[in-house]
Formats: structure tokens, sequence, C-alpha cells
């Protein structure tokens, strides 16, 4: 892709750096002009046709996004609370972030689904509870993989917050 580029890049300059002056146009800086946009309408369509592979190809895009922040609302509803106990100044960053998330529910929740929506943060809170639970207590090994999971859940949901 580079090397494309770069030739393409050499044969503008060439172009222009011999470009005769077309007394039409008045100027060589405007027949320059018209031929750049003539080159420059390729990259530009292939940009337009490759964005939405890109997005296809994208792993970090959920598929249903109401579904996914109301997960999340929900892991930092419980994430919120395991920091009052464990780590208190803590808490206040996650309640902002909560509160971001709660904004994005509540804008993507169609009218009549509330109760809907409700579950899914309800279900996600016990979960990520329960895992941070386990984190706190347990055995060894237990715990580290319980820290594990608790923190790559939270770190999907902070992604798409960033």
């Amino acid at each position: 892709m580079g090397s494309a580029l770069s030739s393409a890049c050499r044969h503008l300059l060439w172009q222009f750096s011999n470009c005769i002056l077309d007394w039409r146009k008045k100027s060589a800086h405007a027949a320059f002009m018209g031929g750049l946009k003539t080159y420059l309408r390729v990259p530009a369509l292939l940009c337009a046709l490759s964005a939405p592979l890109a997005a296809q190809a994208q792993p970090d895009i959920p598929d249903d996004p109401l579904r996914f922040f109301a997960t999340c609302a929900g892991r930092m509803s419980a994430l919120m609370e395991h920091q009052w106990i464990v780590d208190g100044p803590a808490s206040d960053v996650t309640k902002l972030h909560r509160a971001a998330v709660l904004d994005l529910v509540a804008a993507l929740t169609p009218p009549g689904d509330e109760a809907r929506v409700m579950t899914w943060r309800i279900e996600a809170k016990a979960a990520h509870a329960a895992l941070l639970g386990q984190s706190r207590h347990g055995d060894h090994s237990g715990t580290a993989r319980a820290a594990r999971q608790a923190s790559a859940l939270q770190d999907q949901c902070m992604a798409l917050l960033s």
C-alpha cells in the first residue's frame, strides 16, 4: 500500500512540475487542480467502500448496543458497590461512568422495553457482584481467575466509553 501511495504522489508531483499552462483556465494551478480532482476521486471512493468492511471486521462493535450498554450499567453498579467496600475514591469515578452509560441506555431504550432493559441490568449486576465477591474471597487460583474475568468485562465496557 505504501509503495502504491508513494508512486501516486510521485506521479502527481511530476504532473504538476510538467504542467502546461492552460490559457482557458488562466493558470497552471487551475490546470493542476482539475487533474488533482480526478486523482482524488479514486482514493475517496476506495475509502468510502472500505469503511463498511472495516466496521464489520471490528469485533468491539456490539451487535445489540442496547443490551451491551444495559449489561455494562449493571456491571458498573456492582463495581461501584464493590468499590464502596474496598476502594472508596474509585467509586466516584465509576459513578460518573455509570451515569454516562445510563444516559446511553435511556436514549437507546424504545418505549415499552424498560422492563426488559432493567432485567438485563439486574442480571448483569448480580453476575458481576458474584464475580467480584469470588475475587475477594476464596482460594488463590479462584480469586485470581475471578479478578481477571471481572477486569476483562469492565475493560470491554470502558473501551466503548473512551
